[in-house]
């Protein structure tokens, strides 16, 4: 039997999760989370399950601040309703992020990922989760940002660039400038790169922004935002900014 433990502190979505995980009759629950103290606790003080289903926003903060305070070698599969949080899920032994609502065929394919990785010791072989990051890789579509106390969900088509002032990387729609949890360097690994391209150390732009491309003296790029109206691609990159442009 598959031991399995669900972290989720929304009482419905636990329940639904748990009618699923029935249907498999090689997995055996052995407990419900709900939250990041409770989960402290709990792994503290039990024997580790082999797989984990765990929500990411908890009541009193994010699921990845349990396991970065209880090391486990459990595998992990991510079920929430944002995606932003893609690349550090994948960082803490994650093998699959469902986003919410879970659909039966989608909860399959993780468990049989899952099982794919039976025959080894029950410990995560980071060369394997690499090549499956490379081979699943999901893209941003939507961030959360807070405003004040309240959070809004932002779509990555409505963003005009990402860049980095002050230590803070903000994101820039026609409404404003928001700040978020990002590095540029983890922006460039999720964003979808068919739109979003590192022109340089500070900017990462939307190609659907870009108004104009003068080539001389400089090389520069005008978006559609503020507060900055010119953007210089750094020379390395040109090239590549151009390859980009037709690919």
């Amino acid at each position: 039997m598959i031991k399995t433990v669900i972290i989720e502190d929304e009482k419905p979505a636990s329940r639904k999760l748990e009618r699923m995980l029935s249907e498999f009759p090689d997995i055996e629950l052995v407990a419900k989370i709900e939250s990041v103290e409770e989960g402290v606790a709990w792994f503290s003080e039990n024997e580790h399950p082999q797989l984990i289903f765990s929500d990411i926003v908890l009541g009193d903060g994010l699921s990845f601040d349990i396991f970065e305070k209880i090391p486990t070698k459990a595998f992990i599969i991510y079920t929430t309703a944002f995606d932003q949080y893609t690349l550090k899920a994948f960082k803490l032994n994650s093998i699959d992020y469902l986003l919410k609502p879970i659909l039966e065929e989608d909860l399959g394919v993780a468990i049989e990922k899952f099982k794919s990785f039976i025959p080894s010791e029950n410990s995560v072989n980071s060369q394997e989760i690499k090549q499956l990051i490379k081979k699943d890789k999901t893209t941003l579509s939507r961030i959360l940002v807070k405003i004040g106390y309240n959070l809004k969900i932002v779509q990555t088509h409505e963003v005009s660039c990402f860049y980095s002032e002050n230590k803070i990387v903000y994101l820039q729609t026609q409404e404003r400038a928001f700040p978020s949890d990002f590095t540029l360097d983890e922006l460039e690994d999720i964003l979808d790169d068919k739109k979003f391209f590192r022109v340089n150390r500070q900017f990462i732009i939307n190609s659907d922004y870009i108004k104009n491309i003068h080539t001389s003296p400089n090389y520069k790029v005008e978006l559609e935002f503020q507060p900055k109206e010119e953007i210089t691609v750094s020379r390395d990159r040109v090239k590549d900014f151009k390859d980009w442009l037709v690919s």
